[in-house]
């Protein structure tokens, strides 16, 4: 079933499958588990892509499935491949915490030397940068170990929390980070690109992130960290109201509409309980009270306490802004 290369730490996997929708299963399960995974057209072009990578832990080709049924080749790997929570967090075969700390010390040593022969500050950010990822080595494992978690939040989160790649258990993820003082943290949720079958998978999509989303913001404030914490949630267009495709009671889909669309923000600085801006009644123009992408900017900005007409960058010989050079914070926004 599978053929793998001694040596590797990482969990990169190739899939090839005469069946696509096998193969569809099988990458869309092992990447929700922390997996990444690409798919080749053969077994051939899945070797030859694996040892191309280098990194590849596991090649899943249809000559070594035996013509399995997705959901038992899927349990098979996972016994195989138990879920990870961030890629290459192990140390490899051979190396254990200490010896890696001291490989660590000596490298941070000799970088030191190179700094002080040339200061260069480029070395001192690499040197910090090494430092950063052994903490966040050294500090994951208890971050992403949920076993002390009561049932009370696995029930305010959902069932869906105790699935590792769940929007649910990202959240409760996202609420642990807040509480170890990450200080920025981002969820991604797929799958909105809905030209067809709307009516079901919107219903999917609403029911992986409405539960998590509200229950993010009730654990963070029975926590006493809504205030400091400001949750942005949105996408990057909004759909249009009437329908996209072929018009049925059971499928039918939507476009991309930029023109007008909805976010919400919540904690840090923003008033709650508010609705700001209106459409026309065809949900197609901005009526009143108009939010631009960089009036949003800015008054995120000024929720962290940064003046976004001050914070620059300079970039080919100019001074550049976030908000370029618009924007303004939207006041009636702001608690």
């Amino acid at each position: 079933m599978s053929s793998r290369r001694p040596g590797f730490a990482g969990r990169y996997i190739v899939v090839a499958d005469e069946d696509r929708t096998i193969a569809n299963e099988v990458i869309e399960a092992l990447t929700a588990d922390g997996h990444a995974v690409f798919l080749a057209y053969d077994g051939v072009s899945a070797l030859e892509l694996a040892y191309g990578l280098k990194i590849c832990d596991l090649v899943i080709s249809n000559s070594r499935t035996g013509g399995k049924p997705g959901l038992e080749l899927i349990r098979e790997l996972r016994a195989l491949l138990p879920a990870v929570p961030v890629l290459y967090l192990s140390n490899p075969g051979g190396i254990d915490s200490t010896i890696r700390r001291r490989f660590l010390d000596d490298l941070s040593e000799l970088n030191q030397l190179k700094l002080e022969e040339t200061g260069d500050p480029e070395i001192s950010t690499r040197i910090a940068q090494y430092e950063m990822a052994y903490r966040m080595q050294t500090s994951v494992p208890e971050l992403t170990d949920l076993s002390k978690e009561s049932e009370a939040v696995f029930e305010l989160y959902g069932p869906e929390s105790r699935k590792p790649g769940t929007f649910a258990a990202n959240c409760l993820l996202a609420r642990r980070l807040a509480e170890r003082g990450v200080r920025f943290i981002q969820l991604f949720h797929r799958g909105w690109d809905q030209h067809l079958h709307l009516p079901k998978q919107i219903t999917g999509q609403s029911s992986d992130t409405d539960q998590p989303s509200a229950a993010l913001i009730a654990d963070l404030k029975q926590r006493g960290l809504l205030n400091d914490t400001l949750i942005v949630w949105g996408g990057e267009f909004g759909r249009t109201v009437y329908c996209q495709g072929k018009l049925t009671a059971e499928d039918y889909g939507r476009d991309h509409h930029p023109r007008c669309f909805t976010m919400w923000l919540a904690g840090g600085g923003v008033k709650p309980g508010i609705s700001y801006g209106e459409t026309d009644d065809y949900c197609y123009n901005i009526t009143k009270d108009p939010v631009h992408v960089h009036d949003l900017h800015a008054t995120i900005l000024h929720c962290l306490g940064i003046d976004h007409t001050r914070l620059t960058y300079k970039f080919q010989g100019r001074h550049f802004r976030l908000t370029d050079v618009h924007g303004e914070v939207v006041t009636k926004l702001l608690a």
